[in-house]
């Protein structure tokens, strides 16, 4: 009869835990990337009774539940914040604690300090690369991670214009005068900023033959406003072939620099682009009406940080007033193969335990990583109606074994009873 206690108690002891279990998972209902736990039970060793071939055997109850987090996929759900973000798929963000220590999570809702650190909301700095590749001018992945500095109300310097080009179509039925002049603007940027307005003219000369020259206003370059546009190109050929493309000049680019610029720049060397990449011609001539389709330079003048943004992808994204968006950091993810051996250190992290794979750092989307989604938070994964149903079979199950020790001391009672 012994047993029966013992086994009993051991059930109250399970039964307790499993509440508990319960209870963490329903007090967590609404934390963001919170992983609910399940539990195991199993049973104890058997006694076997009678002849010893197993025709009767009594356990000794219940061990304590294993718990188990479940790694599933939360609800990505849209937020307010800037640098929210949640991860689609497998994978963790990277921490690293003020001691040092590594840690990982799956709650995005980041946030900067004063100095422009990338961290969480109790401290520890979000790990990533903000090394730009002087080739790309993109962020390097392939170094090691650090701590990722966006940056905060800064200044962006102007980029200096160096190349342009100009996609138009010159009238193949105008006539060889002045009526067919065709004029273009095209804006470039010199090394303070500065914006410069330079005129490109289009003048047919016979057929399938016109003149192009290049004018930039004379007090610019240091001249009075009274004179006419300084010329940067004079008046030169340019020919097509019969069926209306560009034949000459065949070689592109057009080089030519703007020089003493009154602003106290420095000369500005130019590379107008009058074919693609492909060798086609930007300029054509058809029957058509003259007309501009498209223009581009790689300048800017300098710009105000707007606002700073974590991009779907992972990228730390840098918008400026004059509309550039810079990629100023990516953000790293660790994939571990057993996520359930990770140990629950407290404010939504995790740590690597004897029994953890060793994590695999990379970019999202690659290496079976998820993927980032920007201005979005991974929801809880407690379902609030299994746990109420696991907490009333847990309450049943305690309720039930309790009767068993209620009964065993009624039974010890009545024995004790007999003897007297």
């Amino acid at each position: 009869m012994p047993g029966s206690f013992s086994s009993a108690l051991s059930a109250l002891s399970a039964m307790s835990t499993a509440v508990d279990v319960v209870g963490n998972n329903l007090a967590n209902l609404n934390t963001t990337g919170f992983k609910a736990s399940s539990l195991s039970f199993r049973d104890l060793v058997t006694q076997s009774m009678g002849s010893g071939l197993g025709e009767t055997q009594i356990g000794f109850g219940t061990a304590q539940p294993m718990t188990f987090r479940q790694f599933t996929q939360g609800s990505v759900q849209a937020s307010a914040g800037l640098l929210d973000a949640a991860i689609q798929g497998d994978g963790f963000f990277v921490l690293q604690g003020s001691g040092g220590q590594t840690l990982y999570t799956r709650a995005g809702n980041f946030l900067t300090d004063k100095d422009g650190v990338l961290m969480t909301n109790t401290g520890l700095r979000v790990q990533g690369w903000t090394a730009v590749n002087p080739l790309t001018g993109a962020v390097d992945p392939t170094g090691p991670i650090g701590n990722i500095v966006v940056p905060v109300g800064t200044l962006k310097k102007p980029t200096v214009t160096t190349d342009f080009s100009v996609d138009l179509n010159l009238d193949a039925t105008a006539a060889a005068d002045a009526t067919s002049l065709f004029t273009q603007p095209i804006a470039v940027y010199d090394s303070l900023g500065n914006s410069h307005v330079l005129t490109m003219s289009f003048q047919k000369t016979g057929a399938n033959t016109w003149q192009y020259r290049i004018t930039i206003p004379a007090q610019e370059v240091g001249g009075p406003a009274t004179d006419p546009p300084a010329e940067l190109i004079d008046w030169t050929d340019i020919t097509f072939n019969q069926d209306g493309t560009l034949s000459d000049p065949v070689t592109s680019p057009v080089a030519f620099t703007i020089a003493g610029l009154a602003d106290g720049a420095l000369d500005l060397p130019l590379n107008w682009n009058l074919r693609t990449a492909a060798g086609a011609g930007r300029i054509t001539q058809y029957g058509q009406p003259s007309a501009s389709s498209a223009s581009s330079q790689n300048g800017s003048a300098a710009a105000q940080l707007n606002k700073v943004s974590l991009a779907t992808g992972g990228g730390i994204l840098a918008v400026y007033s004059n509309g550039d968006q810079v990629v100023v950091g990516q953000l790293a993810l660790a994939n571990v193969r057993n996520p359930d051996s990770l140990l629950a250190v407290g404010d939504n992290n995790f740590a690597l335990s004897a029994r953890s794979a060793i994590p695999a750092v990379g970019t999202p989307g690659t290496g079976g990583r998820g993927s980032i989604v920007g201005g979005h938070l991974e929801a809880s994964t407690v379902d609030i109606a299994r746990e109420f149903t696991n907490l009333i079979v847990y309450q049943r199950g305690y309720q039930a074994n309790a009767r068993v020790v209620s009964a065993q001391d009624q039974l010890s009672q009545d024995t004790i009873n007999l003897i007297r």
